[in-house]
Order: C-alpha cells, then sequence, then structure tokens
C-alpha cells in the first residue's frame, strides 16, 4: 500500500466530512497549544529559578562556629568553637574532595564614602574564590577580587550592583577611590546584576568585597565569620561535610557527633530538593495539558469510527476484490495519525510561534524577571511528538481493527 494513495483517500474523505474533522484538527491544535505552553511555563519557571537560585553559589556549603554540647575528653560542654584564618587551609589539606575554600568576614555599619555621597553599608572580606563559588560576576570593564590583591592586602574593593548605583548613579565606577572606613580603595569591579534568591548575610547586590587580608588588617577582627567550601562533585558533598567536621574536631577538640559545635548549610542538597520540586511542578502541568489533548484524541476516535460506519459498503467492495485485513487497518489507522499530527504539528507551530513572541516583547516587570518566561525547549516538543504518536495510535487502532472485522457480504447490504 503506497502513502499517496491513502493521503488521496484521506483527502476525498476530508471533503465529504469538513466540517467534522475541522474541528477535530482545532481540538488537536488546541490540546497542543495547551499541553505545550503549561510544559513550556514549566521550563522556563525551572530554567530562571535555577538561575535565581545559583546566584548565591553552586554546589556549595556554609560553615559556622558553634558551641560543644558533648563534654569530649574531660573538656566540658559549652565551649565556643570559633573559625581562625588557617581554618580554610588546614581543611583544604585534610580533605583532599574540596575544590575550593575560602574564609569570609563580616562588618555591617560602615560608612562608605564617594565624594558627597555617604553610606553606611555591608563590607565582607573574602578571596579569589567567592567569583566561582559564591558566583561574585564582575561587569565588562572591571574585575574580581584576584590573588595578588589577597597576598599584598591591597586596598582594592568590588562592589555590589546595587551599591555602586547608591554612590555613582550612572557614572563609570571601575577605577575610582572610595573610603571605607575613613581609608581609601579603588573600585576594580562591579558585580553583574543577578537575581538572588537565598543568603546567609544579606543580598551581594548591597556589599562591598574587599580581600580577607585587608579585612583583619583594618577591622582587626580575630576570628573568620564563615567558611564556604565547594567539591569538585556535588555528590561528594556527604563525604566531605563528615570530613570538614571530623578535620575541625581533631583540631578544636569536641565530639565529631556534636551537631552544635559546626554550624553548616548544605545549599548542594537544598538545590537538589529544590529542583525536584520544580520537577513536581512541571510533570503536574504537563498533566493537565495532556488532560486537554486526550480529550481531542476521543475526538479523533470518534471521527474515525463515524468514517468507517459512513463507509461499510466501501470496505466490503475492497474486501470483495481482494483487499486483505491488513490493508484496511493500515488504511484507517494512517488517516488516524495524519489527522493526530496534522492538528498537533500546526498546535506545535504556533505553541513556539506565541512563547517566542512573548519573549521579544519588552516587558518591564519583577515578577517576570523573578519567574522566567514560557520556554520551548527541544525536550518538550520530542515529549509532545511521542504523545501525538501514542495517541495517534491508540485512537486509530481499535476504530481501525473494526474496519477490517467488517464481513464482505454484510457490509454489501449495509444501508
Amino acid at each position: 500500500m503506497h502513502l499517496a494513495t491513502v493521503i488521496n483517500v484521506f483527502i476525498r474523505d476530508f471533503r465529504k466530512q469538513k466540517k467534522r474533522i475541522t474541528l477535530t484538527l482545532i481540538a488537536l491544535a488546541w490540546g497542543t497549544i495547551s499541553i505545550m505552553l503549561l510544559l513550556g511555563f514549566g521550563e522556563g519557571l525551572h530554567q530562571q529559578l535555577t538561575i535565581n537560585r545559583n546566584g548565591m553559589g553552586e554546589g556549595i556549603a556554609i560553615l559556622w562556629g558553634g558551641q560543644t554540647s558533648i563534654p569530649y575528653k574531660g573538656l566540658g560542654k559549652g565551649r565556643p568553637i570559633m573559625l581562625h584564618k588557617e581554618d580554610p587551609a588546614y581543611l583544604k589539606e585534610r580533605v583532599p574532595k574540596i575544590h575550593r575554600i575560602g574564609g569570609e568576614y563580616h562588618r555591617w555599619h560602615v560608612k562608605v564614602i564617594y565624594q558627597d555621597v555617604v553610606l553606611s553599608e555591608h563590607i565582607t572580606g573574602i578571596t579569589p574564590e567567592w567569583e566561582q563559588m559564591r558566583s561574585h560576576i564582575p561587569q565588562m570593564g572591571g574585575r574580581m577580587i584576584n590573588h595578588l590583591d589577597v597576598d599584598q592586602k591591597r586596598r582594592v574593593v568590588f562592589l555590589g550592583y546595587d551599591l555602586k548605583n547608591r554612590l555613582f548613579g550612572d557614572e563609570d565606577a571601575v577605577g575610582k577611590l572610595i573610603t571605607i572606613n575613613a581609608t581609601p580603595f579603588t573600585v576594580v569591579g562591579v558585580m553583574i546584576d543577578k537575581m538572588q534568591m537565598s543568603s546567609y548575610s544579606g543580598s551581594d547586590e548591597d556589599m562591598a568585597a574587599i580581600p580577607n587580608t585587608t579585612f583583619k588588617m583594618i577591622f582587626g577582627d580575630p576570628w573568620l565569620d564563615n567558611i564556604v567550601y565547594q567539591p569538585y562533585d556535588v555528590a561528594d558533598m556527604e563525604e566531605v561535610k563528615d570530613g570538614v567536621r571530623e578535620a575541625m574536631a581533631a583540631k578544636y577538640k569536641f565530639d565529631p557527633e556534636d551537631e552544635r559545635a559546626l554550624g553548616t548549610w548544605d545549599y548542594a542538597s537544598g538545590t537538589r530538593e529544590f529542583n525536584n520540586m520544580l520537577m513536581g511542578i512541571k510533570i503536574f502541568l504537563g498533566i493537565i495539558g495532556g488532560l486537554t489533548l486526550f480529550i481531542a484524541g476521543v475526538g479523533v476516535a470518534n471521527i474515525m469510527y463515524v468514517s468507517i460506519r459512513e463507509r461499510t459498503r466501501e470496505i466490503g467492495i475492497k474486501m470483495a476484490v481482494g483487499a486483505r485485513k491488513s490493508y484496511i487497518l493500515v488504511q484507517f489507522l494512517m488517516e488516524a495519525i495524519i489527522i493526530t499530527f496534522g492538528g498537533g504539528l500546526f498546535g506545535m507551530s504556533m505553541s513556539y510561534v506565541l512563547t517566542e513572541g512573548f519573549k521579544r516583547v519588552p516587558i518591564e516587570s519583577d515578577v517576570l524577571d523573578f519567574m522566567g518566561r514560557p520556554t520551548i525547549s527541544w525536550e518538550i516538543g520530542l515529549i509532545v511528538i511521542t504523545i501525538l504518536g501514542a495517541m495517534g495510535l491508540l485512537s486509530g487502532f481499535f476504530p481501525a481493527l473494526r474496519a477490517s472485522s467488517v464481513s464482505p457480504s454484510e457490509s454489501l447490504r449495509y444501508e
């Protein structure tokens, strides 16, 4: 059986049932648009919220000092465990699966001055690893703090996006001098404007970051406020966390099982749970859209049953002159698939046009910036094509099976 023959028969039948098949095609297109837009919304939401969450970093853990709650080797409970500047290097040496690690200082309500602008701001002392670990990405024309800045205790500062705007407005900040705690600093870079869903000490866009060695020299803080580390493989995070706790327990003489001696925020684990939640949202949206498409598939099956009833004599004549059951089965099955993919491909095209058009509409909205815009990916296209194929086969198989089971003698007497 030739495909051209099936198409010619389909076109002939379409002319007989224009209104019925057109309405079915519209229903299929609408169902396809529904599932693609819902999946596209879920995909856009997933992508944007992932970007927002990674604004604080990806695959990291944050470590704080705490207080012992278990007596250990003759030492009583209630001892404070403070973090020292040597601890990051100590942990890097003893926990080989740590890729990046650095210590951080914080100081709030520090006077920051540029010309006649005076602000009270949050100052952090960090290391160059913050660029990769904490997404401190500089804008074009500037840079982040580097290792020479740390080694030489340079008075350089990396500004958050909003802090730069409050200090300089539209003026270029890189290369300008500001004073922090009455000490002059040169601005070497400005952070890109990024979304940040989480934080442990405030939003990055409002901070001024200086080398942690310079911070200690100016402010004299005896202890680190926290340590941030990142394993080579995020799958090893639990092993790395255990190694960090054991190494710190050996150094500061506390029970490794004492959870209150150190505080740890496993941000990587939270990201995995967050991604699972977003996947659940995408599945839920896909089910809703799939049900709409399923209803359209029922319409295809109804069309095929009606078509078989109206063409009973035709089927009987074909079988009487030698047409095999397989020919009749394949003919009606392919007609159902043509109808399904005809409406489905039109719906997919419309969905793509709608989503791409919406992306290009210049709408200034904090909600859209945070939630993202619908995005049609090739995975979504593959999912919808698979659903359409399965639906076309199912909606056409049983009517086609019925058509192939028609008795030639009875069908020729059918009125």
